[in-house]
């Protein structure tokens, strides 16, 4: 009996500081976890900026148009898979951005099948070929820009594209864990994250 009570003694008290350790420095752990999924660069002068789908809030495309506005790149090229009732998330996100007064003829809607960020930047890239398209910009959610500047650089040359980081009123790196929705953004993102990084 003394020998067991040993073992779980020379288990139990290593245990027990670890988890004392994650409880008191939870809050660094946690900001860790926000920032780990950040790679967000400044804006360069580009041939094109790019947005990626799957925000349905604007940010991301008002982001770009506040790009074009400031002179980093006369387009908008916008990624559009389809949403909902038949309609492209393109079209959708084109009109918000002309309703808040940008000009219609900054953007370009550019249908896409694919269903993974992986996807989606293959089919961009070959547009983009397409069209002689140098040096452009990604702009997509904050909590999104670290897996976002893996798959492009996975498929792309670093230096032709930046990626650019939108605002999004759900997640901040800083106390994301203090909203539902920012825990479930976080739990997502790092699942995807663990996906991509296993190759599923």
């Amino acid at each position: 009996m003394p020998l067991v009570r040993s073992r779980v003694l020379r288990w139990a008290v290593p245990i027990a500081l670890v988890i004392l350790l994650l409880i008191l420095g939870r809050t660094l752990w946690l900001r860790a976890l926000g920032w780990g999924l950040i790679d967000a660069q400044e804006p360069f002068r580009a041939e094109m900026v790019v947005v990626l789908a799957g925000d349905d809030k604007g940010n991301r495309i008002a982001k770009a148009a506040e790009l074009v506005r400031q002179g980093y790149a006369p387009k908008v090229l916008v990624s559009g898979p389809e949403c909902c009732y038949g309609l492209r998330e393109s079209d959708l996100a084109i009109a918000f951005a002309v309703r808040r007064g940008y000009p219609s003829d900054w953007f370009v809607a550019f249908p896409v099948c694919g269903g993974s960020t992986r996807d989606e930047a293959r089919e961009i890239l070959g547009e983009l070929e397409r069209r002689g398209v140098g040096r452009f910009m990604v702009v997509t959610s904050n909590y999104h820009t670290g897996r976002t500047a893996r798959v492009f650089r996975g498929l792309t040359a670093t230096g032709r594209f930046r990626v650019v980081a939108a605002p999004d009123w759900v997640f901040r790196p800083e106390d994301w864990w203090r909203s539902r929705e920012g825990r479930k953004q976080v739990l997502l993102e790092w699942t995807k994250t663990f996906a991509d990084w296993a190759g599923l």
